[in-house]
């Protein structure tokens, strides 16, 4: 796909790589709970592969095999656990699995700083895989699957990306955050708010799960976290000197690009959501 896509343009490539993939994520997550295990699981599984993968480029040694694998039993395990499947004391598992990390770097005898490697190993199941399981508390109700809010904060994220695109495109001339991003704008920020809270005004219409003030809100903490998501992937990816994080979704990026709004946004939305 990659490659027949590569005759267009940036945007062109863009358009069609989020129609599709929004196509296949919409269809996922309102079908069942489990093509929905099986759309996260798999972005989940590559965004983890795609941080490992940056941090090695700065000569970093993380533990990818075990980094990866042990996010996806994060994510899995969180599933399980909301759907009623298995007891929260099986988190308990997740202490020994990473706890290995530590055994595997003192075979490791040619690494100046195994801890530095260690750290990074645990930043990419905090950074990457414990916001996509926090995702299953926000879709799960006492065992019960509900697609509403998963799918309505993609669809608002989506479309503050969209608006901060376009408007920044069109309008942009204040600089946002010029040390860390020299392209985002102020305008593009009002412009994405603006197309957000349209979203999030008709989904309410019609995803009925939470209140109108409570779709706000959730909106609100979708278009600031998402900004800051935004910024703090670029900020990584400008501590490694490179563009994109990865080149699997053409006119995007990778997928840490494409998912970085959900890294911030989502503690903070399932924390509201549980807590007030």
């Amino acid at each position: 796909m990659n490659k027949a896509l590569t005759k267009y343009n940036n945007l062109t490539q863009r358009l069609i790589t989020g129609i599709l993939g929004a196509a296949a994520i919409i269809t996922g997550i309102a079908y069942s709970e489990w093509t929905y295990l099986a759309i996260f699981l798999f972005i989940c599984f590559f965004s983890l592969l795609e941080f490992y993968n940056l941090v090695g480029l700065e000569g970093l040694l993380p533990l990818k095999t075990l980094g990866t694998l042990s996010g996806t039993v994060v994510y899995l395990l969180s599933f399980f656990v909301e759907r009623g499947d298995v007891s929260s004391r099986y988190y308990l598992l997740l202490f020994p699995l990473l706890s290995l990390t530590y055994m595997i770097k003192l075979y490791k005898k040619s690494e100046a700083k195994p801890f530095t490697n260690i750290a990074y190993t645990f930043l990419g199941i905090f950074y990457v895989a414990i916001p996509f399981a926090l995702l299953n508390h926000a879709a799960f109700d006492n065992g019960y699957y509900n697609f509403e809010i998963i799918l309505g904060a993609l669809l608002i994220l989506w479309a503050s990306d969209t608006g901060a695109y376009f408007a920044g495109t069109l309008f942009g001339k204040r600089k946002l955050f010029e040390r860390i991003s020299p392209k985002k704008s102020w305008e593009g920020f009002w412009g994405g708010a603006a197309l957000a809270f349209a979203m999030m005004y008709g989904l309410s219409f019609y995803f009925q799960s939470l209140t109108l003030i409570n779709w706000f809100i959730v909106a609100l903490l979708i278009i600031v976290g998402g900004t800051f998501g935004d910024l703090v992937e670029s900020l990584l990816k400008r501590s490694i000197a490179i563009k994109d994080s990865g080149d699997s979704l053409p006119g995007h990026g990778g997928f840490l690009d494409r998912f970085d709004g959900l890294f911030i946004s989502a503690p903070f939305i399932v924390a509201y959501l549980e807590l007030f």
